[in-house]
């Protein structure tokens, strides 16, 4: 019997993840030709959530329940949820709700036609405007830096064979980003049409700070495009000033002319020195994730392990 293994990481989702664990249990159920394992992973949630997954670990043996010891976001938290799994099949979904689990069967089915990966993907997505924005930048981004086809959809549903998830998680440096990883991992990727629900109760944990935080992830670590465009941007720049300086000679000795004025200069040094500190800033960051990573900065830390009770 194929055995699923789904993992959620919990934020704020006290009220929430016992009823998206009941869906799951209910799926499984009606399903009929899978054993299944549940593992939640509370990302140092402010609220009670590690006390009701606990709860729910303690109760069921189908349910592990892990609690970080600080907040690592949700890249390091299904990291740390699929280390943990042992199932044929990997299941990663949200733990508001609005992911729908009693339409996994949509996801497996793409799996038993032999795809690697499958990702849901929403005919209208209701988050808010602020996430929706958020998602096209990340998909532009992800076209760009990473080379993902620009017809398929990559969201925070997904399922994947074991094989994948094992290639994922021989990535242990800190900065993990999921989509990158599918992404290196295999092209054998497809979309599968879900609902996407409203959410009823509280409000997205992503900001503008974790997405702007989640974008620097992707592409300085997994593509070296920015750097790449920096030096193509520079050598550009450099040309250009040697255009303008040629300009300013034959002026100076065919007309007379040469540019005058402060405004022109200060606006030029403006450009070419926010363009340096740009570059430098670019580079700082990738030296700075490889000191980081060099010096074994942790992926996330377990604090405690719930797992669940034993017939």
């Amino acid at each position: 019997m194929t055995k699923l293994s789904f993992v959620i990481p919990c934020y704020r989702s006290q009220e929430t993840i016992s009823t998206v664990v009941d869906e799951i249990e209910r799926t499984v159920a009606a399903l009929g030709a899978y054993d299944y394992e549940i593992i939640l992973v509370n990302d140092s949630s402010p609220d009670d959530t590690f006390s009701v997954i606990s709860a729910l670990a303690e109760n069921d043996r189908h349910i592990t329940a892990v609690d970080l010891a600080k907040n690592f976001g949700q890249h390091a938290a299904l990291m740390c949820g699929m280390r943990r799994s042992s199932g044929e099949i990997v299941i990663c979904l949200d733990d508001d709700g609005q992911t729908p689990a009693d339409e996994v069967g949509k996801l497996l089915e793409k799996i038993e036609e032999g795809y690697d990966v499958v990702y849901a993907s929403y005919g209208h997505k209701q988050h808010s405007g602020f996430r929706n924005f958020g998602s096209r930048v990340n998909a532009k981004m992800t076209e760009i830096m990473l080379g993902k086809p620009r017809e398929l959809s990559l969201t925070s549903y997904f399922a994947a064979k074991r094989f994948i998830i094992d290639e994922m998680l021989r990535y242990e440096n800190c900065f993990p980003y999921v989509m990158g990883l599918v992404l290196r991992s295999t092209k054998n990727i497809c979309n599968v049409t879900v609902n996407h629900r409203a959410r009823e109760l509280g409000q997205s944990g992503y900001n503008l700070g974790k997405l702007l935080g989640l974008w620097m992830n992707g592409f300085t670590s997994f593509s070296i495009k920015p750097l790449r465009l920096a030096t193509y941007f520079g050598a550009l720049t450099a040309f250009a000033g040697f255009i303008y300086a040629l300009v300013i000679i034959i002026r100076h000795f065919t007309v007379g002319l040469a540019p005058l004025g402060w405004s022109s200069t200060t606006a030029l040094l403006l450009i070419l020195g926010g363009i340096i500190l740009l570059v430098l800033g670019l580079i700082g960051e990738y030296i700075g994730r490889i000191f980081m990573c060099v010096n074994d900065s942790p992926q996330y830390v377990e604090r405690q392990v719930v797992s669940g009770k034993k017939d």
